[in-house]
């Protein structure tokens, strides 16, 4: 029995040796979890159980465990590679099987889906229309190739500061004389195919005891024209007439002699480009004020912009991926989708760095990074192996004296033996 039994210590420093032999191999291997070794003793046993003076019977291996601690984010040039800092795995689709790895080197495929290393499409929850995402299904994330479409200019937002102080010009309007308005400001609009256009707006103070000025707006050289107000029979005019209360706030806009306490002023639409839609802008001037310091302009905004093409992606902690355009426009396509198991330990070791679901690991809970107790996700970043060099080195040091001592029981046991058959 001492020969089985040191023969069941070499075959267990051996299985050490493996184990921590390919801990080491995978020292530098994205995503991986270190594995140990767990043994128990072997008792030879009888129907009445183990006698008290009865030797054991050596060892054997119970289990070879994973061990799925932490390993440290490393950052990378990549916005496609990702890091759980926490608990979770991705969740990756193999013609329609599941399986699951903390390794985050994700790239691109000729058709734009996002795959790891070994082929498998990266699963992500469907981005919904108003921006939230639908946590009930699953679809694998393919980033855009088109455009991002145009968007015609529909509202422009001045909110600026007219000096009060200013005179009457003594001239009428001309946008090319300079003397016949007291301030201009520019910005760009767009039309429906996403061509850009300048607009410039121009004010003339016309009756300062009255806190009256008249605005005029010239769209690539165009001068607009108000959309008539009702009631109203006259011809369109290309003026309105900003009105400011006593404080210096805008009480109303006036077209065509009809006062708008909206302070919206709608303009006729305009076509610019070759086949466009007409041009429909409406201005909100209620932010505007006459105050007695000099002209300022805080902002210009509308809500019009040109085509773009795919620039690069964006993903957040949470998991959502986000695609950028040239023309400064992002779309939603889907949040990263992560699973995690009552016993991750039971999983299944399917090679390439990722596991399967088993029996043992207990049915998979997906969510979503940074909630229900899952970890957030870094983009840029890789998880490395959690393996430490220096404690593997030890066990292997371990291990090899192990093997070492049951080799020379043997060797023991078989002088014993030899001894014997000599008297």
């Amino acid at each position: 029995m001492s020969f089985r039994t040191s023969l069941s210590g070499l075959d267990a420093a051996s299985n050490d040796l493996s184990v921590v032999g390919n801990n080491i191999a995978n020292a530098a291997t994205t995503g991986f979890k270190g594995s140990r070794a767990e043994f128990v003793d072997v008792f030879a046993t009888t129907f009445s159980g183990v006698s008290g003076n009865t030797p054991g019977s050596g060892v054997r291996v119970a289990s070879v465990s994973q061990q799925f601690g932490q390993g440290n984010i490393e950052f990378t040039a990549s916005n496609l590679d990702m890091a759980i800092n926490g608990e979770g795995f991705f969740i990756v689709n193999d013609d329609g099987t599941d399986s699951y790895t903390r390794a985050g080197a994700f790239s691109t495929d000729r058709e734009g889906f996002v795959i790891d290393n070994s082929g498998r499409n990266l699963q992500v929850f469907p981005a919904n229309s108003n921006g939230s995402f639908n946590t009930g299904t699953l679809q694998s994330l393919q980033l855009t190739t088109t455009d991002s479409p145009p968007r015609a200019t529909t509202s422009l937002t001045p909110i600026i500061n007219l000096n009060a102080n200013e005179v009457v010009p003594l001239n009428a309007f001309d946008p090319v004389d300079a003397d016949t308005y007291n301030h201009s400001t520019s910005t760009t609009v767009y039309d429906s195919q996403g061509n850009g256009f300048p607009a410039t707006m121009y004010y003339v103070a016309s009756n300062p005891a009255a806190n009256e000025w008249q605005a005029y707006t010239i769209v690539d050289g165009n001068t607009l024209t108000m959309t008539e107000p009702a009631g109203t029979t006259g011809l369109p005019v290309d003026f309105f007439t900003l009105t400011f209360n006593g404080d210096g706030s805008l009480a109303s806009t006036t077209i065509d002699g009809v006062a708008d306490t909206t302070r919206q002023v709608p303009f006729n639409g305009l076509t610019l480009g070759n086949g466009t839609d007409p041009m429909a802008l409406t201005f909100d001037y209620a932010d505007i004020t006459q105050y007695g310091g000099d002209f300022s302009i805080y902002s210009l905004n509308q809500d019009g912009f040109s085509s773009g093409r795919l620039s690069g992606i964006d993903i957040d902690q949470n998991g959502a991926v986000f695609a950028r355009f040239t023309n400064g426009q992002s779309d939603l396509l889907g949040q990263v989708a992560l699973a995690s198991f009552p016993n991750s330990g039971g999983l299944n070791q399917l090679g390439s760095t990722s596991w399967g679901e088993t029996f043992s690991s207990g049915d998979r809970i997906i969510g979503s990074p940074t909630s229900s107790g899952f970890g957030a996700l870094q983009s840029g970043a890789l998880e490395a192996s959690n393996v430490d060099i220096a404690s593997q080195l030890v066990n292997l040091i371990t291990s090899q004296r192990n093997f070492q001592a049951n080799a020379k029981a043997i060797t023991t046991e078989d002088t014993i033996q030899q001894a014997i058959l000599n008297i």
